[in-house]
């Protein structure tokens, strides 16, 4: 009997433990989906900024596709790395949206590439 109960228990541990080791992986492949989902997005503003004389609403849209990937990130993460590029991806965001509504049609991204790199780092696996 306390054979069972000693194995038992020990499966549920294991079970216990391999179940969190498939959260934390579900969660590294979201995490790299949309790292890689940003970086479209961020090539995406890049192409509208360098069209911005033809259509400024690209800016706009892509800035758009960015904030809404940073939802998505934002609301699967506990790790403090990965938040903190979120947050200074989500500024530049802010910044350029800003600096476009001033009637800016080739406004400074590199603080978005900048932190969509750390977002890329904080996301690859390894």
């Amino acid at each position: 009997m306390k054979r069972r109960l000693a194995l038992a228990v020990a499966t549920a541990a294991a079970l216990t433990t391999v179940l969190s080791g498939c959260g934390a992986l579900d969660t590294a492949m979201d995490c790299v989906k949309t790292a890689d989902a940003i970086a479209t997005s961020v090539q995406n503003l890049q192409q509208a900024v360098s069209n911005a004389s033809n259509d400024v609403t690209q800016i706009e849209e892509s800035l758009n596709q960015i904030s809404t990937e940073l939802g998505n990130l934002k609301n699967t993460t506990d790790n403090a790395d990965l938040s903190k590029a979120v947050d200074d991806l989500t500024k530049g965001v802010d910044s350029v949206r800003t600096a476009v509504k001033n009637g800016d049609t080739t406004p400074d991204i590199t603080p978005i590439t900048d932190a969509a790199g750390e977002v890329a780092k904080v996301c690859t696996p390894g």
